[in-house]
């Protein structure tokens, strides 16, 4: 079946109105699909959207999901929304088919695909890639679950474009035919367990971003994470690994404090790892990732160099916001799970007073007190997820109950000594309490903006 038969004329059901929606919504109006969109929140919380969708007059729906999506040829999810809704589980005994919006996107896009997906680094690695593929002179698309949905550029993707993109375990979850032709898994730790229930069923659902793939595509693994190298993923793909370690026989790896590319019998020492900008060892995993794809695609040495040697990483990831009377203070909302959490205390120094918490995700937050007993000065615990926190570190580490993210900020900038930093990690989802980590992020900033003109009266104190 063509796009055009899969998309014209259809009756499709787009459920959710954040970003992914709205643009899986427009790119099958603007194909002729007969659309509805429907979203669960009460009409007052969607004002933006709807406003857009009135202007394509694009018909929708609010405060729930009614049984008109019961007479959709398909659905399309934003990966916010559940399997288990109760609108989909009769759609599901209906046998109305369910797509992620990823897959809606991949029947569009004509470009080569490189799909990156992870339990940390993904953003750093997507971003990482696409600049270095903007660098050697391709038409390049980043997007996905990075901030630009998929859908909103898939049919702007010509032929001999490159589409990286990012890609979450919620968006696996509901491909059916999605095949890019360069898949990267980076690492894998408990993520997401409240959603998926359990660990391995998490990482199955990882591994789908391989599922389709023949021996024409490529499968990059990191080679430091075992469960990446068993045969639990089922894919046709030529595998190849990477390493930080000095192991010649793989495709990248680091020897001598060289980062090394070892494709087709010929060896290149691509940059000296202190000169990688973006510094830490998960950084340095991140660049070595994306080096063993630009090499799939010959990139010349040199291009690889300079964007690994200027590339300063993403907002909201590790991100060096400022001083403030001598306390350092690094924006890392991006990290929403532990081990990003024990990311970013390996690469800050110490005293560390972490802010952390938010929407829990059902992992547990034992490795945050290991990880961070000899570094981390107090902690300051905010949202739902507060009370666990202090059960679960209190005893290792002094937890503050906070309010707010502003109060933490204020607090952790009191107790602060220079030198010190105020990191925020939160090892948490978002949503409740902000629209999403970048909402998360910007607040922070903002609060730590506030301190400015308290520099001298802490300095004076």
């Amino acid at each position: 079946m063509t796009t055009e038969e899969k998309i014209k004329n259809r009756r499709i059901g787009i459920i959710g109105m954040a970003r992914s929606g709205l643009a899986a919504a427009k790119l099958a109006a603007k194909l002729g699909g007969q659309v509805l969109v429907s979203d669960s929140a009460e009409e007052s919380k969607l004002l933006e959207q709807i406003s857009e969708l009135r202007k394509l007059s694009i018909p929708f729906e609010t405060d729930g999901h009614s049984e008109n999506l019961l007479g959709c040829d398909y659905l399309v999810l934003s990966p916010g929304v559940p399997l288990n809704i109760e609108i989909l589980k009769k759609a599901q005994k209906k046998g109305i088919p369910i797509f992620s919006e990823i897959e809606f996107g991949y029947w569009v896009c004509k470009g080569t695909i490189i799909a990156v997906t992870g339990s940390n680094g993904k953003t750093t690695t997507t971003t990482l890639i696409g600049e270095i593929f903007k660098a050697a002179g391709y038409n390049t698309f980043v997007c996905g679950n990075i901030g630009l949905p998929f859908c909103e550029v898939a049919d702007k993707i010509g032929k001999h474009d490159i589409a990286v993109v990012e890609i979450s375990t919620f968006q696996l979850e509901t491909i059916e035919d999605f095949k890019p032709h360069v898949a990267v898994i980076l690492n894998l730790s408990p993520d997401h367990l409240d959603r998926h229930g359990s660990f391995n069923a998490y990482k199955a659902l990882k591994y789908r971003i391989a599922e389709n793939q023949t021996d024409t595509e490529f499968l990059v693994l990191n080679e430091e994470d075992k469960s990446l190298t068993t045969d639990n993923i089922k894919s046709g793909a030529e595998r190849l690994l990477f390493t930080t370690r000095d192991k010649s026989e793989m495709k990248v790896f680091v020897s001598d404090n060289k980062l090394v590319s070892n494709f087709d019998s010929n060896k290149q020492n691509i940059i000296d790892i202190n000169e990688i900008l973006i510094q830490g060892p998960h950084n340095l995993q991140n660049a070595v990732a994306a080096v063993c794809v630009s090499s799939i695609f010959k990139i010349d040495s040199k291009v690889i160099k300079n964007v690994l040697s200027t590339f300063s990483g993403v907002e909201h990831r590790l991100e060096k916001i400022g001083q403030v009377a001598g306390v350092n203070f690094v924006n890392d909302s991006k990290a929403t799970n532990v081990e990003s959490v024990c990311y970013a205390i390996r690469s800050v120094a110490k005293p560390i007073y972490l802010i952390a918490g938010g929407r829990d995700k059902g992992a547990p937050y034992d490795k945050i007190a290991e990880i961070g007993k000899d570094k981390i000065k107090e902690i300051y615990a905010i949202g739902e997820a507060k009370e666990k926190i202090f059960e679960q570190l209190g005893k290792t580490i002094p937890v503050h109950l906070i309010d707010s993210l502003e109060n933490a900020v204020q607090l952790s900038f009191e107790k602060a000594t220079p030198g010190g930093t105020v990191l925020l990690s939160p090892g948490c989802a978002s949503f409740d309490m902000f629209k999403n980590y970048e909402h998360r992020g910007q607040i922070f900033k903002e609060a730590v903006a506030s301190l400015k003109g308290k520099r001298d009266e802490k300095v004076n104190s």
